[in-house]
């Protein structure tokens, strides 16, 4: 896959921001709780301060009454406080969460609306990374981001103009050394940020080998080959340890950065502080009072860099979300698009030209053809002549490159998507049932559908006498991709699910090509009822379950170079001759 766009902090903010549109008030009851917190926390060094000068200055002057004042109103703050920090770790995590759950929702949204283009050159695991892993940060970043720098911004203000009041040049000389720091954590910040990418991608790409190697178990075993795929997985896994380590080795020098400027700044409070209270310039109270601010205030800054770490995976997160919900969708409703009801299942191609947009591959050139309602139309010729990916167009799975598909005289894109897939039944060579029950699959074909449709599509499709011969009959578990049946059942419960759907139009693509004689035969006589009174347009290599069709055109790499049906075909001695003179051979 392409490299992917890679994102400005600026613009990561700006596009992430619309998601607290519908949490504005949660999100300004959780800042005016951090507002509450921080007051707490910053009155403490003045309470101290108060009580240490005065006793300095006259301990006979400080009462008992004032001392337990004081102390009154530091338990109510930290009650408030409490309270304050409850409403932040409760609602303001689940604002986070909410938040998550959104984006989530976006991105599923959006990759439903992408083409076979997409999902053909992006990794299936790469995809759940980026909207399970990737967003899981986005919780606690939705709820931290905000709230961590506004409290840091408060503690910043009111520590300085406090330190200010009680001396200015001291203040100026500590104050001096955080936008140096600040610098160097940002620069140390965005090489962490580019380590987290690699990171996630990483994982991405562990993900991919491990559902690659889990999904094709059966061929592992079959080829003796667990130690290729160990192999395969020691690589993938040690890639992702070196990435994790660069990692680390940007934290470890981010902390170490952060140790030394700490350092720095408590040296300055104590040489420059003290050498200020031996000059009688400030008080004892107030030099106890500056270390307490500046205690704070290095607590924050650290508190900030802990979060850095938490921030860029947020951002990390919210960069690949982008990437996801910036892809572009290639197939989408023309405007003024309308549904198509009750069609009459005409289909007419008209110098249609095809190519991959990924790798421009060019699949055929000026191709013209035309099903009549009901019309049997069979389609045969050599791997990689364009049958599928004609079919493909159809439903567009695709969009042509040049010319028009229509149906009933219309072109296909005049009609809504959903309406145009909604009249168009698919049976596959590759059948993939979802993991749920046989009842579940087959009412896929019309969500919400009764149990008698199910069970009455299941008849038309020679499914129900096998089905009940089950222990569980329709409420059997298929298992992952259907692995607990056979080819042959599962080519029927597809069958069933398209019967169910009962669309006008019906394209077989390769439906028997992988059954065994038996269950072929049955499959055959499935798709024989399914096809009556439908335009069906099938694929096939086996000849024999296409001889019946009102015709049969031969493609190949020069378009359609033979049309006719089985019996003219054959006394012309051209291609599809060939063709069957070959099978009869290999049989």
């Amino acid at each position: 896959m392409d490299r992917q766009k890679e994102y400005k902090t600026t613009e990561l903010l700006k596009r992430f921001l619309p998601y607290f549109r519908k949490y504005y008030g949660t999100l300004f009851l959780d800042l005016f709780c951090a507002a509450l917190t921080t007051v707490c926390e910053l009155v403490l060094p003045l309470i101290i301060r108060f009580i240490t000068n005065e006793g300095l200055r006259d301990l006979a002057a400080l009462s008992v009454r004032t001392v337990a004042s004081l102390g009154g109103l530091y338990l109510l703050l930290r009650i408030v406080d409490c309270i304050a920090g409850y409403y932040m770790a409760d609602m303001g995590h689940v604002m986070g969460a909410r938040i998550e759950t959104d984006m989530r929702r976006d991105a599923y949204a959006h990759l439903q609306k992408l083409s076979n283009t997409y999902y053909n050159n992006t990794k299936v695991g790469q995809i759940m990374g980026r909207i399970t892993n990737d967003l899981f940060d986005v919780t606690e970043f939705a709820h931290h981001c905000p709230e961590e720098f506004f409290i840091a911004g408060i503690k910043t203000i009111i520590s300085f103009v406090i330190l200010a009041r009680i001396h200015l040049g001291l203040t100026v000389l500590i104050f001096a050394v955080v936008p140096v720091m600040a610098a160097v954590c940002m620069l140390l910040n965005f090489r962490m940020r580019r380590a987290f990418g690699k990171q996630r991608h990483q994982i991405g790409e562990l993900n991919a080998r491990i559902e690659d190697s889990l999904l094709g178990q059966k061929v592992v075993k079959a080829f003796a080959n667990e130690e290729v795929e160990k192999k395969k997985f020691e690589a993938d896994n040690g890639r992702f340890l070196d990435i994790k380590k660069e990692t680390y080795r940007y934290m470890a020098a981010f902390q170490t950065t952060t140790k030394l400027f700490d350092g720095i700044m408590y040296l300055t409070v104590i040489v420059a502080g003290g050498i200020f209270m031996v000059r009688g310039l400030i008080l004892p109270g107030d030099l106890v009072a500056y270390m307490l601010y500046v205690t704070t205030l290095i607590a924050t800054i650290r508190r900030i860099i802990e979060f850095a770490e938490q921030f860029q995976r947020g951002m990390t997160g919210i960069e690949r979300f982008l990437q996801i919900m910036d892809a572009d969708i290639e197939i989408f409703d023309e405007p003024g698009a309308v549904e198509l009801k009750e069609p009459e299942g005409a289909i007419r191609f008209e110098k249609v030209s095809f190519e991959y947009p990924d790798d421009h591959n060019i699949v055929f050139r000026n191709l013209n053809l035309e099903l009549k309602r009901g019309e049997k139309v069979a389609i045969v010729g050599p791997s990689g002549g364009g049958k599928t990916t004609l079919c493909n167009l159809i439903p567009r799975f695709y969009d042509v490159t040049e010319g028009k598909i229509s149906i009933d005289g219309q072109d296909i894109k005049s009609y809504t998507l959903k309406s145009l897939r909604e009249n168009i039944g698919i049976v596959q060579q590759d059948v993939y049932l979802f993991s749920g029950t046989i009842f579940e699959n087959i009412a896929y074909g019309k969500p919400g559908a009764s149990r008698e449709e199910v069970i009455l599509a299941a008849k038309e499709a020679d499914a129900h006498e096998f089905i009940m011969g089950l222990k569980d009959g329709y409420d059997t578990y298929v298992g992952e991709r259907g692995v607990k049946l056979s080819g042959g059942q599962k080519q029927r419960i597809s069958i069933a699910r398209v019967f169910l759907k009962n669309p006008p139009i019906i394209i077989l693509d390769e439906a028997t090509s992988a059954l065994d004689n038996e269950s072929e035969f049955a499959v055959a006589r499935s798709l024989s009822k399914l096809s009556e009174g439908r335009t069906t347009l099938t694929i096939a290599h086996r000849l024999s379950s296409i001889r019946n069709s009102d015709r049969i055109l031969v493609l190949t790499e020069e378009g359609i170079v033979e049309e006719g049906n089985h019996e003219s075909l054959l006394e012309k001695q051209g291609i599809y001759y060939q063709f069957y003179t070959m099978a009869n051979e290999i049989k």
